[in-house]
């Protein structure tokens, strides 16, 4: 019999390095937080297991908060790492999801688990990781920009059946399911540096993106083109909008309906000449986050609806 895996999350923490309180010179570049585990007596990325059922980019907030102290902003997802951990005599595969984050506000105090944090170059940092696995996450961190933009890309959450409801459809409502997705997004989503946030013209793709918007602070801009009336025919000019939206530094949130998404995420991906999935999944209340930098898409990651968290998978392309 298999044996579970283990799922865990965590974050490459980054700041500008001239950002010490104690710097007497810009340094060009970046500064990289590393922990020491005394349980273990190494030095790690900060990362730690996931509760049953907590998404990935929850799990890695918390993580990073919990072992350094700092909040922070999410970047783009950096893959996954896996290896075999011995648990109890037995050995059980741990994968671990990992993003770039931005240092926000915060101070680290030792604790427990955590008993010293150092803002180090990519260079001493990674000199001093113990875990070559956490060293192959730090040159995926490297070899990109730091400062990027994300596009989270919002199928709608569920709505019912078309069959039974009598109505103009694009008048259909979330159902008790779908309102749960929705405040669920809000959670996840509220991690990122929300600037701007448009919707389909559909009452369960602006309702789906509603909560985040109350929570956020920031109006939802209704579009047709992202609906599925609207999208045939004028797909370039989608595509456009999915470039543009949010702002050079921060992040924006579109929703859209699911015959729409994969097409979308195909013709962004094979215009800036990334490989495009054979499956590109697309379920009600899931999510697609796309990292910009200088206008071309880097990464995709997708992450499946909220109460689907505990089969979450993300695919950095």
């Amino acid at each position: 019999m298999t044996e579970p895996l283990i799922r865990a999350a965590g974050g490459v923490l980054w700041r500008p390095a001239d950002a010490a309180a104690d710097a007497t010179e810009a340094e060009p570049g970046v500064e990289v937080a590393v922990v020491h585990r005394p349980r273990y007596d190494d030095w790690s990325l900060p990362k730690g297991k996931l509760a049953p059922g907590e998404p990935e980019v929850e799990g890695a907030v918390r993580e990073v908060l919990e072992e350094t102290g700092y909040r922070v902003r999410i970047g783009r997802a950096l893959g996954e790492t896996r290896y075999m951990k011995a648990v109890a005599g037995v050995e059980r595969l741990k994968v671990v999801h990992w993003w770039a984050m931005r240092a926000e506000t915060g101070a680290f105090a030792p604790n427990d688990e955590i008993d010293d944090m150092r803002w180090l170059s990519l260079d001493a940092a990674s000199a001093i990781l113990t875990r070559e696995s956490d060293r192959v996450v730090l040159e995926r961190f490297a070899h990109g920009p730091g400062a990027t933009r994300t596009v989270l890309l919002v199928r709608h959450g569920s709505a019912g059946s078309a069959s039974s409801w009598t109505g103009d459809d694009a008048r259909r409502p979330l159902d008790d399911a779908g309102w749960g997705q929705a405040d669920g997004l809000a959670r996840l989503l509220a991690r990122f540096d929300i600037a701007e946030i448009v919707s389909a013209d559909v009452d369960r793709c602006v309702q789906s993106v509603s909560p985040l918007a109350d929570a956020v602070g920031v109006e939802i801009r209704q579009d047709s083109v992202l609906s599925e009336e609207g999208y045939p025919g004028r797909e370039l000019e989608a595509v456009a909008l999915i470039r543009a939206v949010g702002s050079p530094t921060r992040d924006a949130v579109a929703c859209s309906q699911g015959t729409v998404i994969p097409d979308l995420l195909s013709r962004i991906a094979e215009h800036d000449a990334r490989v495009v999935p054979d499956s590109l999944p697309c379920q009600k209340g899931s999510v697609w986050a796309l990292t910009f930098s200088d206008g071309r898409v880097l990464e995709m990651a997708y992450i499946p609806p909220p109460d689907e968290a505990a089969e979450l998978a993300i695919s950095a392309i």
